[in-house]
């Protein structure tokens, strides 16, 4: 995107603070990903020593 000025809801944004806002939600939807990754597998380890446990 290449915008000079554009108006959103009476705010003014540049073009970097876009891309910026871009890159922001990209890292967060990665940061999101990875939870999700982690928590699976932590899911897994937890049902993995319940199963040692309860032998």
């Amino acid at each position: 995107m290449n915008f000079k000025n554009i108006t959103f809801m009476n705010q003014k944004y540049t073009s970097n603070d876009i891309q910026n806002d871009e890159f922001t939600h990209d890292n967060q939807d990665i940061d999101y990903q990875n939870l999700i990754t982690r928590l699976k597998e932590i899911s897994t380890t937890i049902t993995l020593l319940e199963k040692t446990i309860y032998r």
